[in-house]
C-alpha cells in the first residue's frame, strides 16, 4: 500500500479525501501547507502527494515545481504528484508543473482511488472530465429536424 500524504488547508477537502482512501495498510500524512508537505517529504519519502491546488500561499502547482527541482538538485526522492483543480482550465498549470496527474473538482471516490493507484504505481492519471464534452449532432434548418 502507498504511503500518502494529502495537501489542502481546508480540513474538510483533507476529510473527505482520508475517507475515500481508508483501506489497510493506507499510510496517510496530512499537511495545510506547502511548507508542511515539502518537511513531510523530507522526512516520511511518501510514494505520492495529493495537492489541492489552491493552498493559501504555496499551492499545488508551487509545491509540485518545487519538488521536482529539489529532486532534480538530489535532495529528495521523487514522488508522483496529483493536484486538486478547481477548474478545467487548470489542466494547463497542472501539466506544466510536472504533476504526474489531476483530478477536477469535485470528487468523489473511485476517480480518486483509480488516480492514486495509477500514480503510486508509476502511471499518470489524467481526469478525463477536463476533456470537452462529445458533440451531439443538434438538427439544423436544412435538414428540417430530422
Amino acid at each position: 500500500m502507498p504511503s500518502v500524504i494529502v495537501a489542502s488547508d481546508v480540513s474538510i477537502v483533507r476529510r473527505g479525501i482520508i475517507s475515500a482512501l481508508d483501506e489497510p495498510g493506507m499510510v496517510v500524512k496530512e499537511a495545510s501547507s506547502g511548507k508542511e508537505v515539502l518537511d513531510l517529504v523530507a522526512a516520511v519519502s511518501p510514494d505520492l502527494v495529493l495537492a489541492d491546488m489552491q493552498i493559501g500561499n504555496m499551492g499545488g502547482m508551487a509545491i509540485c515545481m518545487e519538488l521536482r527541482l529539489e529532486e532534480s538538485y538530489g535532495h529528495l526522492p521523487h514522488v508522483g504528484v496529483i493536484l486538486l483543480l478547481d477548474r478545467r482550465a487548470d489542466v494547463f498549470l497542472a501539466r506544466r508543473s510536472g504533476a504526474n496527474g489531476w483530478l477536477i473538482k469535485p470528487l468523489d471516490p473511485l476517480r480518486l482511488r483509480a488516480a492514486v493507484k495509477a500514480v503510486s504505481s508509476g502511471d499518470s492519471y489524467l481526469d478525463p472530465s477536463y476533456e470537452p464534452l462529445p458533440s451531439t449532432s443538434l438538427p439544423t434548418a436544412s435538414s428540417g429536424g430530422k
